[in-house]
């Protein structure tokens, strides 16, 4: 069969982690600008008793939804609390109001300033009628220093009404609301939605809720609006951000009177999409629908879209990726292939997917390390990639021999002399401390405040460490908090399926 064929190498950006890599730390955070309300008066009331009182009526209205396990995203509308409320108060009414979250990340498109990238508000906290919501500037800080598309743009958030109309429910519904990392999308661009997902995922678990403010369908008939919504959803319950984006695409063209688009904040939703489709213990489950033609004062000829949908996750442990002999040998392969091909001619090599089994198709984390001499000459990998895991072992491959900062890129003449190892991972999980760590068996990822790094199951062999000297060196050497650091960090173990070119394990 045929695999191959030649294609120059991307500038796609991957966010790549090393076998011992770092994050940079926040800087001291200058005193707060608070953003003002924008749209209080307007799309919700102004004074506080009134609001209390709008609240309260639209969570009694609302349908109660009993979710299995715990509810790590949630989709809600962002129109007048009149068309819209009671469609956001399922949503929000969907997780008790007693669920404890250290951060709740809003993520919403640009209505009113169209720019490259993606702003954080990351200058103070938000203002509502009912008070100040604290906004994590420390998360928002580190991810604008660690990511070249993520800044801070002030005209972003001043008008933006899409993330402040959340705001009120939060402040509402959670008995000690979460602070907030408020993130709004300038442009319509998959690159970004992607990109922003891979900066977003070592913050996507069970710690924090995952928000996306969005309508639907805007302006066609209450009919159509319920055809075309539906069909915007499927792939959404379905958690597959390739068939949403080929859906928006399709339902964008049909011809249905009056459509100026299925979705508005779709690139949000992509980027939702992008992080979920990595666990598959996450169950998309339909909350609420309705649109604005259900509400008194709607007008049914010329209606929008409201879908509460919310992600939650199934309470199983992720378990190692599933490969087989040939699988395994098919991926040496590729990165053999693309390991020559990229060194002598700088191109990398296309797989036809049609050929592949299925599982080199799914999303998986993967390291791929390249040794001379029984020495270590490269090690590049990522935990969070949204692309097939073929596709992954090519970057990393490529990463490995050109972008491994501890060593020279790889010559021509010693291709010969390189041994390739793969190593596929599971599903990060949490931990709550040492004890629940199995040297040999686990990899640890660990992360405080804007810092991470990671050592692979392998490294314990390798180096005779025993457990806390494991964790001490990554602490110290990886994510540069200090020998005991990790003490206080968010730790994650992962395993690893490892094999190479000497020997399939």
């Amino acid at each position: 069969m045929t695999l191959y064929k030649k294609f120059p190498i991307s500038a796609a950006v991957l966010i790549t982690v090393s076998c011992f890599s770092m994050y940079m730390a926040a800087q001291d955070l200058p005193r707060a600008v608070n953003r003002q309300p924008a749209v209080a008066g307007s799309f919700y009331p102004a004074d506080k008793e009134t609001l209390l009182a709008t609240l309260k009526q639209l969570f009694e209205e609302a349908p109660a939804t009993h979710l299995e396990g715990k509810v790590r995203q949630l989709i809600v509308p962002h129109a007048g609390y009149a068309y819209s409320g009671v469609v956001a108060a399922a949503g929000y009414k969907s997780i008790p109001r007693n669920a404890s979250y250290k951060n709740i990340f809003i993520i919403a498109s640009s209505h009113r300033e169209q720019f490259e990238g993606v702003s954080v508000y990351s200058v103070g906290n938000y203002l509502t009628p009912l008070g100040e919501a604290r906004v994590n500037r420390e998360i928002a800080t580190a991810l604008i220093e660690g990511n070249r598309h993520i800044f801070y743009y002030e005209k972003a958030h001043n008008r933006e009404h899409s993330i402040e109309i959340q705001v009120p429910f939060i402040q509402y519904h959670f008995e000690k609301p979460p602070p907030l990392v408020p993130i709004v999308i300038g442009s319509s661009s998959l690159s970004v939605a992607r990109e922003l997902a891979l900066a977003l995922l070592p913050y996507f678990n069970d710690d924090n809720l995952f928000i996306v403010s969005s309508d639907f369908s805007h302006y066609p008939s209450y009919g159509d609006a319920t055809y075309i919504d539906e069909l915007t959803a499927e792939p959404i319950l379905k958690n597959d951000p390739e068939d949403f984006y080929n859906t928006i695409r399709k339902n964008s063209s049909e011809s249905i009177p009056n459509l100026v688009t299925p979705c508005c904040s779709w690139n949000a939703i992509l980027t939702l999409l992008y992080m979920s489709q990595r666990s598959n213990d996450i169950r998309m489950t339909p909350v609420l629908y309705r649109n604005s033609g259900d509400a008194g004062i709607g007008d049914k000829s010329r209606v929008v879209g409201y879908w509460a949908i919310a992600g939650h996750r199934l309470q199983q442990v992720g378990q190692v990726f599933n490969l087989g002999d040939k699988e395994k040998q098919l991926l040496v392969e590729i990165a053999r292939n693309t390991l020559e091909s990229f060194i002598n001619q700088r191109e990398i090599p296309a797989v036809d997917p049609s050929q592949l089994p299925g599982s080199l198709k799914q999303t998986a984390g993967a390291f791929v390390s390249l040794y001379a001499g029984g020495r270590l000459r490269g090690c590049i990998g990522n935990f969070f990639s949204s692309v097939p895991l073929y596709l992954l072992v090519q970057e990393m491959t490529v990463a490995s021999a050109t972008r491994d900062h501890r060593f020279a890129p790889v010559e021509p003449s010693e291709l010969e002399y390189i041994d390739i190892q793969i190593s596929v991972l599971s599903p990060l999980r949490k931990i709550n401390g040492i004890d629940e760590f199995e040297l040999g068996k686990h990899g640890i990822y660990m992360t405080r405040n804007g810092r991470s790094g990671t050592f692979l199951p392998q490294v314990a062999s390798e180096t005779g460490w025993n457990a806390e000297e494991f964790f001490g060196h990554c602490a110290r050497e990886k994510a540069g908090i200090g020998w005991e650091g990790w003490k206080e960090a968010d730790l994650y173990v992962y395993e690893a399926v490892v094999f190479g070119e000497e020997k399939i394990q």
